[in-house]
């Protein structure tokens, strides 16, 4: 018999590549036990990452979500484990250091073992204080590589990364190819030197399986030694998924390996199980496009868990470019155009940023200056025009140090705009908050929670912890599910199988919702040739100054400043700022409010002075592009 390979059941990450929300607790604990009668799995990746967050986002408290999935696989054996993020813990900004230690004694309380810690600009003091805290907390710690492929991540930098983490007290590494572009080959080199220096450290490869190279990659960290393979089961494998088990398991075998053999039966209803969840109003926030692999992934080489949400985010990219065109009597752009432009502009850009790992959050951040700037050129206007204030963080160094070099463009810019770049620890900017979360607590008369779950709660996530305490983060859920079941089960909603395209392929027509001035509009796209006056240069292009909001006069002397992209409109970012008012004097240049786009909070700046007539949205109301924010007389 050859050497045992391990499997584990990456449950939450299947969902969050594949679409937006978690199954609830009820669901998940119906389908725990039947994946421990599948006999196969020695670990089980129960929650973090989105997990939080997604629970609350749809009214469910993810504490109790968390206690009652995790506890039969603590009864059965099978060790759980959670994905967070450094630096920033299981959200997408940073985190106080007490917030963060909190967190790892919560989840062990709550039957989650292993913590697989990750930064994402693979520095690795973030990933230390996390393993630090792990280990206070009574976890096992797993310090975890992010793998990409560049001229910088060479199979050297993750050894020796690997080899920090290891001196740091990481009792496990993870090598999580995210984005599945690690090739094979170098795969098998970076776990065989780990295993050469710690031929006793546990080590589990992560990888995703959209562009074709995790089945090999499976194959060739086995043989050099790697002890655990993460895995996904149908229908949620592949796609923008993981490789299922069923292939890995044969994979393995029929090269040697002891691998544990799988219960069928039990596979089968785990798998109709899963389906079952789909059907009931996980599928409604599911792209179909998500379940295919696509080699055009190896370019951009964008994240699978990024890539669950990319496509919804797109559709409404595309209709608010698309009124935009309308307005101005241009072609309309298709959805396949904008992807591939998209693809190429993360190209272009990644470099100039400094060669950030693309995981969460920078995949994220990566990928949305990209899309801004593509829509921007599209409008005619200049690359790098629109930058939100965290992804500037990231660029500064606010969140650790950049693997690479920040192209002389990007400096220029910033010194254009009177912004610092920071070389000390990242956690220093962020001081101890416990306290206040505590006192808002206490002022609301809210339970702390058991072992002070709730309190860990509200401090890591504020806006959506309230959302949920008041109700409207339920009301919310249930408005969109109750819009989005409406149009699907529509007999004129439902478009043919055939509609559905990869992204680049050829197009055909197809349906797709629009919405317009909030009224919803299903319509037929046809796609020609290519139009010439769409097309966007991906050429250096010089640093412009930062943009303004556009404005358009109405109503006589008063002047309306406009939204600038599609979102939730916000007053302020944080509480030391002051919201803006009727009777408020604004001068050009002053920022009036955000709109969170995309996962981040985009400043809007005046591009006039005037005094405030008239604020026209209150905090998290949506707002659409050109949409009048403040008017100033």
């Amino acid at each position: 018999m050859g050497r045992e390979i391990k499997f584990s059941l990456m449950y939450r990450d299947m969902w969050q590549s594949s679409g937006k929300y978690m199954p609830r607790v009820d669901q998940l604990v119906k389908i725990a036990p039947v994946i421990v009668d599948m006999g196969c799995f020695a670990r089980v990746e129960t929650n973090g990452g989105g997990f939080e967050q997604i629970n609350l986002l749809f009214g469910e408290n993810p504490n109790k979500s968390v206690r009652d999935w995790t506890q039969p696989f603590n009864d059965a054996g099978i060790l759980t484990h959670m994905l967070e993020r450094g630096l920033n813990g299981i959200r997408m900004s940073p985190v106080p250091a007490d917030v963060r230690r909190l967190l790892f004694k919560v989840k062990k309380k709550q039957g989650t073992d292993i913590a697989r810690s990750f930064d994402g600009l693979n520095h690795a003091p973030n990933i230390i204080d996390s393993i630090k805290y792990a280990k206070e907390g009574g976890m096992i710690a797993q310090g975890t590589l992010c793998l990409t492929h560049s001229k910088i991540h060479t199979v050297e930098y993750y050894i020796e990364l690997a080899e920090k983490l290891i001196a740091g007290g990481a009792d496990e590494i993870c090598l999580k190819d995210m984005a599945g572009i690690g090739r094979p080959v170098s795969l098998g080199k970076i776990v065989k030197g780990i295993k050469a220096n710690h031929p006793d450290i546990i080590i589990q490869y992560h990888g995703h399986s959209g562009p074709g190279f995790a089945p090999v990659s499976i194959l060739e960290v086995a043989r050099a030694g790697a002890d655990i393979i993460d895995v996904g089961m149908e229908p949620l494998s592949w796609g923008t998924g993981h490789t299922d088990l069923l292939t890995a398991y044969e994979i393995l075998k029929d090269d040697g390996f002891s691998v544990p053999d799988i219960n069928m039966k039990a596979y089968m209803e785990a798998r109709s199980l899963t389906q079952s969840f789909i059907d009931d109003f996980l599928g409604y926030y599911i792209n179909p496009r998500n379940r295919y692999m696509n080699s055009l992934l190896i370019g951009p080489g964008l994240p699978g868990g990024m890539m669950g949400s990319l496509m919804a985010d797109l559709e409404n990219n595309l209709a608010s470019l698309n009124k935009w065109m309308a307005k101005r009597n241009k072609p309309s752009i298709t959805q396949d155009e904008l992807l591939v432009k998209l693809f190429e502009e993360v190209e272009y850009i990644w470099p100039k940023l400094g060669y950030p790992p693309l995981v969460t959050p920078y995949s994220q951040y990566v990928k949305n200056v990209a899309l801004m700037n593509v829509i921007q050129m599209y409008k005619g206007k200049e690359r790098w025009s629109m930058i939100a204030d965290n992804i500037w963080d990231m660029m500064l160094g606010k969140s650790g140090q950049l693997p690479g070099k920040l192209d002389q463009e990007i400096i220029d810019l910033a010194k254009a705009q009177n912004r610092e770049f920071f070389s000390g620890n990242p956690q220093d900017l962020y001081p101890d908050a416990l306290s206040e979360f505590r006192k808002e607590m206490e002022d609301n008369n809210w339970d702390l929670g058991e072992d002070e779950e709730e309190l860990m709660e509200l401090a890591m996530h504020p806006v959506q912890y309230r959302a949920y305490k008041s109700g409207e983060a339920k009301k919310a859920f249930e408005e969109d599910l109750q819009k989005r079941k409406g149009e699907k089960d529509s007999p004129k909603a439902k478009p043919s199988t055939s509609q559905e395209v990869s992204p680049g392929a050829t197009s055909t027509p197809k349906t797709m919702n629009i919405d317009v001035n909030g009224e919803q509009y299903r319509v037929t796209v046809s796609y020609g040739g290519k139009n010439e006056s769409n097309s966007v240069s991906t050429g250096s292009a010089p640093a412009p100054s930062p943009a303004p909001a556009p404005t358009a006069s109405s109503n006589g002397n008063l002047e309306e400043i406009l939204a600038p992209v599609e979102g939730k409109f916000f007053k302020t970012k944080n509480a030391s700022e002051t919201a803006i008012k009727v009777g408020d004097q604004v001068n050009e240049g002053d920022i009036i409010g955000y709109i969170e786009s995309m996962k981040v909070y985009n400043a809007i700046s005046a591009d006039k002075s005037g005094k405030v007539v008239e604020v026209c949205f209150n905090d998290g109301e949506s707002v659409d592009e050109d949409d009048a924010l403040i008017k100033v007389q």
